[in-house]
């Protein structure tokens, strides 16, 4: 099992850049994911990187604005998020799972959740 932390969310203008972390302690052999949660709505895959980085995987929305990354020396892993707009206001939840394709997916019964870090966009 894996433990996730995440951090580095809060209230940003609409055309802000924010960096949010993961923190990940226990077995750390493990491909790592972003999701998201508004209110009201499904939870949403953003992206995915394998466990040593070689491939990563975004949702649509998220192409060309946000970068998911590691260091896996730290066991810490990154979403850049760039070009934020309002409606990716969200909680968003790092999830870990030895399946690269249960995380591309919505998650499995073998995944890992952090407890989400709250992302709010004003316009």
């Amino acid at each position: 099992q894996v433990q996730l932390v995440e951090s580095g969310g809060r209230l940003v203008q609409a055309g802000d850049s924010l960096r949010l972390s993961c923190a990940a302690s226990g077995r750390t052999f493990y491909h790592i994911a972003w999701f998201r949660q508004a209110p009201k709505k499904e939870r949403e895959f953003v992206a995915a990187i394998s466990w040593f980085g070689g491939s990563t995987y975004y949702g649509d929305f998220a192409k060309g604005r946000f970068t998911i990354s590691r260091d896996n020396a730290k066991n810490t892993m990154y979403l850049q998020m760039n070009g934020l707009r309002p409606e990716d206001t969200a909680v968003y939840y790092c999830a870990a799972d030895r399946s690269i394709d249960s995380l591309r997916g919505s998650g499995g019964p073998a995944t890992s959740w952090g407890q989400g870090t709250q992302v709010t966009v004003s316009s």
